[in-house]
């Protein structure tokens, strides 16, 4: 059966499938990833992991732990916090890089554990980045970690795969910070949520390394859960270059480097030499969920936002209006390299930053920065009128010096402009690449370089080619598994409902809060009548991306204490499906449905008891109601396994105690 570059690649890190097994978009399988990356969440991971009764991680070789978040925070507590995580690594010989190396998803690919043809994952949303070098990244949640620190696993659910044809070629002046502005902000209809993304077509080859990893890394924007572009001569290229720099500059060593040669156990030419000898690539004929082109001599320098990347304009079109800024930011694993800081010092030699406007800079890593520095781009910068930050994310997350005041508005090469994210709630932020942030910087007004031409972006999509639920094979069912499951269905019909709106963030950190009062309190900010109408045993309906936002589980334990047996979506955030299975709580798509009972009942109540039985057949992957039967994606037997054990820590423990 043929695959597509994603699902090969995930069938190679699978482990405890049953024989002849092929993994495609659809399944749900267990994985033994190359690498998992912590951050500053390191310090939450590590209660998890201990109170699942582990000690020594599976593979000291598997996690990474690299503080990169509030490294900017000197406090006792912080600080204490750090210290404590490096004696956590120190103690087990785990990989650790302190505060000040730089940012993680950077050293994932400076150090080499994001490898092209592997699988890679971190607690944190970015790590699709590590797509820009061909190695599959995706995010998993803080559980997930624990997971994988006491046995080496967790599950993936393997997504649906588009196909992005990237055909032509960038004009001189635009980035691959434009080609993903205008990715986001042409195909702005969700196209590609919860999709793994292959980038393919006569354009790749053009974009350099540096331009890969912004695009990758941004896809988490565009509502990918990976984003990831094949392995050519740019990729290896790139290697050999990064490999020869470590080999004349040395690099500070963390456990796993010390193999008495001296030389990198990662960025070697001997790795890279089997690695160009047995590049992995799709099948011929493998299958796609949606196929999507661009033509990359269509983007100009563009613009995103106020508050999200949906919105898109020309900087030329934009200019023209004079949006004063108040502040400018060169920060984040998105667009802080060598050749970002070289372009935004091109446009400032020589000038100064507009006396109205506080102008931030950090490097993605300390390696970056010495680079930049010897290269003479940080000193222009610098000299500008720049204010200079550690390598980290700092304003980027709204920690640290810079943050955006009240009413303030600002211009950032970072990858989100929520509102709220980077400051005051009434601030705004607009996303671009750093050529436009360093020009606006100047000027004291969003604006480019050059007058480029306003062209019509010339972009396509085609219909999808397979439908996962379309899947009519038997499903087979564990024993005591329930095979039928039936309820009467309860009616949300709100698209986008947030966590925050299931699961009200005041809660979130009352650490002695119960499953009753979690149950007490679920949908008070969307339906505060909804948990006095529902009953223990409903199935609850909802509309399409439902449990967008934060990454907090109480908004699946919350239902579930209710007495809610699962719910049933258009679509979900992916990782509130990660928190519902993590904690045994099923999540089931079916769109149809969806649009059936807003035909029927409508949109003016937010809570609605239809009073329809629904029956659910496990083994068929059908629902029946009031006469009609829908598919849905097959429960597959590592989603089965979750389930009956009551989710991810149980299922921990139990493999810990055998």
């Amino acid at each position: 059966m043929s695959q597509n570059l994603v699902e090969k690649i995930a069938q190679k890190f699978a482990v405890d499938l049953p024989p002849g097994t092929t993994v495609k978009s659809g399944d749900y399988i267990f994985i033994q990833p190359g690498h998992v990356m912590t951050h500053d969440n390191t310090g939450a991971v590590i209660p998890k992991f201990q109170a699942i009764g582990a000690d020594q991680p599976a593979n000291r070789r598997q996690p990474v732990f690299a503080l990169d978040h509030n490294v900017q925070d000197k406090s006792d507590k912080n600080l204490a916090k750090y210290a404590g995580i490096e004696k956590f690594a120190s103690d087990r010989e785990i990989d650790f890089y302190p505060a000040g190396r730089g940012i993680g998803h950077q050293i994932m690919c400076e150090e080499g554990y994001a490898w092209p043809g592997t699988m890679m994952v971190a607690s944190d949303s970015h790590s699709n980045m590590y797509g820009g070098l061909g190695c599959l990244g995706t995010p998993i949640v803080r559980t997930d970690a624990a997971a994988i620190w006491a046995t080496s696993k967790t599950w993936w659910l393997v997504p649906q795969v588009a196909r992005v044809e990237l055909n032509g070629k960038l004009n001189q002046g635009v980035t691959g910070k434009d080609a993903i502005l205008s990715l986001c902000g042409h195909f702005n209809n969700d196209e590609v949520l919860n999709h793994a993304i292959e980038f393919v077509g006569s354009g790749v080859i053009f974009l350099s390394i540096d331009d890969r990893l912004t695009i990758a890394n941004m896809t988490t924007e565009w509502g990918a859960l990976a984003g990831l572009f094949p392995t050519d001569s740019e990729t290896l290229y790139w290697l050999r270059q990064r490999t020869d720099k470590i080999a004349q500059r040395g690099f500070a060593r963390v456990p796993s480097d010390v193999d008495g040669d001296g030389a990198h156990p990662r960025m070697n030419h001997t790795r890279i030499d089997r690695l160009e000898e047995n590049i992995m690539i799709p099948d011929a004929d493998a299958q796609y969920a949606k196929r999507l082109k661009i033509d990359l001599s269509s983007i100009t320098p563009s613009v995103s936002g106020p508050g999200h990347v949906k919105k898109m304009r020309p900087v030329a079109e934009m200019a023209k209006e004079k949006i004063a800024i108040n502040k400018a930011y060169l920060v984040s694993c998105v667009n802080s390299r060598v050749d970002d800081l070289a372009a935004a010092a091109e446009v400032m030699k020589g000038k100064k930053v507009c006396d109205s406007v506080k102008f931030y800079v950090a490097a993605a890593s300390d390696e970056i920065q010495k680079e930049s520095e010897e290269r003479g781009d940080w000193h222009a910068i610098v000299k500008a009128g720049a204010i200079p930050l550690p390598p980290g994310c700092g304003p980027c997350i709204g920690l640290g010096t810079g943050l955006l005041e009240e009413d303030e508005v600002g211009i950032s090469a970072t990858n989100r402009n929520f509102k709220g994210r980077m400051g005051a709630k009434s601030a705004v932020v607009y996303l671009a690449s750093p050529t436009v942030v360093a020009a606006s910087a100047l000027a004291g007004y969003i604006t480019g370089l050059d007058e480029h031409q306003l062209v019509e972006i010339k972009a396509e999509i085609e219909s999808a080619e397979i439908d996962v639920a379309e899947k009519t094979d038997p499903v087979r069912i564990m024993a005591k598994v329930p095979t039928r499951m039936d309820g009467d269905l309860i009616f949300c019909h709100q698209d986008n409902l947030n966590t925050d709106g299931i699961y009200p963030g005041k809660y979130t950190y009352i650490d002695d809060f119960s499953a009753e009062q979690q149950a007490e309190v679920v949908m008070e900010n969307y339906d505060p009548e909804f948990a006095g109408m529902v009953e223990k045993g409903d199935i609850l309906v909802g509309g399409f991306n439902f449990g967008t936002g934060s990454s907090r589980e109480q908004a699946a334990t919350a239902l579930k204490h209710r007495g809610i047996q699962l719910v049933i979506a258009g679509s979900f955030s992916e990782t509130y499906k990660r928190n519902g299975l993590n904690n045994g709580f099923l999540s089931l798509e079916i769109p149809e449905l969806v649009n059936d009972l807003r035909r029927e009942f409508g949109q003016n109540e937010l809570t609605i008891k239809t009073k329809l039985k629904a029956e659910i057949d496990f083994e068929a992957s059908t629902l029946s109601v009031n006469g009609k039967k829908y598919r849905f994606s097959p429960v597959g037997l590592t989603a089965q396994e979750l389930y009956l054990i009551g989710g991810l820590e149980n299922w921990v423990r139990d493999k810990i105690s055998k």
